[in-house]
């Protein structure tokens, strides 16, 4: 089975046309591990299911970035993927297909279009999604969106269910290296694996014989290894941003502590001021996550406006995040920015979305 799925993602690009139906399966903006692995499993999955069906699935960033994702370069090699076999941003036009109405379109890892997609809402029939539900698409469609700790748990399940056989390879690979590093390897004291994560990665163990300290150990280092990346790359790497009422709010999740970042580059606050106007945003927050030798969260407010940034950095201290301020004196230009530790683990990206949207929106 292993052949047929290699053979599947070969065969990808070849079969590329603009005369026939097309199903798209497409992971947010953001294109992190879960997003990319989910749209490439689920993709095989409905074409393991129906051999006529055109599935594609189409990962959500120019070619180029895809060295930004070093555990998703890691996994995809290890499960035997080419990355020159798959689809990336630039290798398909969805208005193309929309304009012939050839497109069908299902999200996962996300239930909301992002704005570069936003025209193709009635093209969605599917959405496989473990984030707060948005309500933003047709009525009638496939959904499956539950607070899971990895969207990957939620096509595992179809492929325990459906395609069993198929999971002794790199399908297996591909989900169960996802699960262990969006749940910290099933530690329930990071606040985000489920029951449904465990059985799934329990049973693939069980499946394929893979090592779960040994797998989740080389993808975390490899997550972390940023030491080539500078502070633009940094903030690009993991990244998404929302319209929340009048303010525009990008978030970066950003793989090392704040006080190496700062170390290593005092000039923090001039590339967060490049990232923000490049981006036309309002709000630029980054999230940094790290365990060493211990899971840690830390978050950096960068906002611009005075008055903004008041209002957000007086929420944000007296939210549930439980923050505690950094020392940020050796910061140039560090009046416009606060450096936070954040005690409480549980409070992700994911969920610190729709607070502050709420609060922005209000």
């Amino acid at each position: 089975m292993s052949n047929n799925f290699k053979t599947y993602l070969k065969n990808i690009k070849n079969d590329l046309s603009y005369d026939k139906p097309m199903t798209v399966v497409v992971g947010n903006e953001a294109a992190d591990l879960d997003s990319m692995a989910t749209a490439v499993l689920y993709a095989y999955y409905l074409k393991s299911l129906d051999g006529a069906v055109n599935s594609v699935p189409l990962i959500n960033i120019p070619r180029a970035d895809f060295k930004l994702r070093t555990e998703a370069v890691y996994l995809f090699d290890a499960a035997g993927i080419d990355s020159d076999e798959l689809i990336f941003a630039e290798d398909l036009d969805l208005k193309r297909l929309n304009d012939k109405d050839l497109l069908s379109l299902i999200l996962v890892d996300h239930n909301k279009l992002s704005t570069a997609h936003s025209e193709f809402l009635n093209c969605i029939t599917g959405i496989l999604d473990h984030h707060a539900d948005e309500k933003q698409y047709p009525e009638g469609i496939f959904t499956d969106i539950r607070p899971v700790g990895s969207a990957s748990t939620l096509v595992g399940e179809l492929f325990i269910k459906n395609a069993e056989e198929t999971v002794s390879g790199p399908v297996g690979t591909l989900i169960l290296g996802t699960i262990l590093l969006d749940t910290v390897n099933l530690d329930p004291d990071a606040g985000r694996v489920t029951d449904a994560d465990s059985a799934v990665a329990e049973k693939i163990m069980a499946i394929t014989g893979l090592d779960r300290k040994e797998l989740f150990d080389k993808l975390q280092f490899e997550k972390f290894n940023v030491s080539s990346l500078g502070s633009y790359d940094l903030l690009r790497k993991d990244y998404k941003e929302w319209q929340m009422g009048s303010v525009k709010c990008g978030i970066g999740s950003v793989l090392l502590p704040v006080e190496d970042w700062i170390a290593k580059d005092p000039g923090i606050v001039s590339a967060c001021e490049k990232y923000l106007k490049e981006r036309e945003l309002d709000v630029l927050f980054a999230m940094n996550a790290f365990t060493n030798p211990e899971f840690t969260r830390q978050i950096v407010v960068y906002i611009p406006d005075e008055d903004l940034r008041r209002k957000t950095i007086d929420f944000l201290e007296a939210s549930d995040l439980g923050l505690s301020e950094i020392d940020s004196t050796s910061v140039e230009g560090s009046e416009k920015c606060a450096f936070y530790n954040q005690a409480n683990l549980g409070i992700s990206r994911k969920k610190l979305q729709p607070i502050i949207k709420d609060f922005f929106e209000k």
